[in-house]
């Protein structure tokens, strides 16, 4: 094995050490995806194919939800917007400029997630090359899939008497927002966003989520450009 054969091989392996210790924390939630996949009367194979194709974990919770309540294909598209329009921020920061060839910038732009950005735009990761950042995208996409994949399998032994998996992704992200108060200690925000929940929701019912994302997201920047100007 050559020199540049070992340098290229050692820095696909740094990618999977790196992304080791954030499957940990993912591959439950994906486990649980794979059971709420069986249990909303879909076959188990359908959770590698949301897992592979769409590869966004609140959203796959979001379109299995939507497309069990066989929701309007526009309603699907107007959340998916409305969900993963962070990712157009992310991608200021993310270093794609250092990802080398057309069919990996490619993949690497689709296979951007909340792990693999705040992974690559810190300090620590402005040397990483083009293998090591793909090596780290690759190993979270097959992460989810297998976890995914396993939950779905497993979903026929688990009994229908067994409840609460569907909120598997409202504690995640109740997780998070607790943490992002503890960290900013703003309490405007969150009560902002569950005054938007509860006005789409009287006004919605189920169709609510498109509503409520996008009025918050209006307000946000209101307040923003407030601050600016009184800045």
């Amino acid at each position: 094995m050559t020199p540049v054969q070992t340098a290229r091989g050692g820095e696909f392996r740094a990618g999977l050490r790196i992304a080791l210790p954030a499957i940990f924390g993912t591959a439950p939630m994906g486990m649980a995806f794979g059971v709420l996949i069986v249990q909303a009367g879909l076959e188990w194979w359908w959770g590698p194919v949301f897992a592979a194709v769409i590869f966004a974990g609140s959203l796959e919770f979001l379109v299995l939800g939507l497309v069990t309540a066989t929701a309007p294909l526009a309603t699907i598209a107007g959340t998916a917007f409305l969900v993963n329009f962070r990712h157009a921020f992310y991608a200021l920061s993310f270093p794609l400029h250092r990802v080398q060839g057309r069919g990996r910038r490619a993949y690497s732009t689709f296979a951007l997630t909340d792990e693999a950005w705040a992974l690559t735009s810190s300090s620590v990761a402005q040397g990483w090359s083009s293998r090591r950042i793909f090596a780290l995208q690759s190993t979270f996409h097959l992460a989810w899939v297998s976890s995914v994949t396993v939950g779905g399998l497993a979903g026929n032994l688990i009994p229908d008497s067994v409840v609460g998996l569907d909120f598997a992704m409202s504690a995640f992200f109740l997780v998070l927002a607790l943490e992002a108060f503890v960290v900013r200690r703003s309490a405007p925000l969150p009560i902002v966003a569950l005054v938007c929940s509860l006005v789409s929701h009287l006004l919605f019912g189920d169709g609510m989520l498109p509503a409520a994302m996008g009025s918050f997201i209006f307000l946000v920047i209101l307040d923003f450009y407030a601050r600016r100007r009184r800045a």
